[in-house]
């Protein structure tokens, strides 16, 4: 995806969020640390061009919530930042790339450590398969069928200085 497809892509999924919540009243954006968060800020932003009302966003961390974290000798974990409570309002959580669902997951436990909201719904650009949990977005901005040894990598300028998505081998681009 070159940055017009990104760009074209959030202003759909802004279009389709509205539509399925009829507009903004109870509803909130947490995208998910590091790249969900940029692309949750622009949905805001087009869904504000829309409709005229801006909507909250907050900043998930799910680093101690991830179930690979006793692989690791210590988890990367920053802080979340969500200054709205998450009663009763619809929640759609925001990520780069969905693949194996487990990241979800455990943004659905971080979430509901912070309350009970009315509805979860996740809007991810990419969804590249290969599930391994039940889990499926609500809003997509492309689907990439990708073997298991490939990686989808999603640059955002506020991360990593440029725009696109591309598939790479694994360990290829890094």
């Amino acid at each position: 995806m070159s940055a017009e497809d990104m760009r074209r892509a959030i202003a759909r999924i802004a279009h389709e969020i509205l539509e399925r919540n009829r507009g903004t009243e109870d509803l909130v954006l947490v995208g998910i640390r590091t790249r969900g968060l940029p692309l949750a800020r622009r949905l805001a932003a087009r869904i504000l061009e829309f409709e005229g009302r801006p909507v909250p966003v907050g900043a998930l961390d799910i680093g101690l919530y991830r179930d690979d974290v006793s692989l690791h000798s210590r988890p990367i974990v920053h802080t979340s930042d969500i200054p709205f409570p998450v009663d009763a309002k619809n929640v759609v959580l925001v990520d780069d790339v969905l693949f194996t669902g487990r990241s979800i997951r455990a943004a659905m436990d971080a979430l509901t450590d912070l309350g009970r909201p009315r509805t979860v719904q996740l809007a991810v650009l990419v969804d590249r398969g290969h599930r391994e949990l039940p889990i499926r977005a609500d809003y997509v901005g492309k689907n990439v069928p990708t073997a298991l040894q490939e990686e989808i990598q999603v640059r955002v300028e506020e991360v990593d200085g440029g725009e696109g998505v591309v598939i790479c081998s694994s360990g290829e681009g890094s």
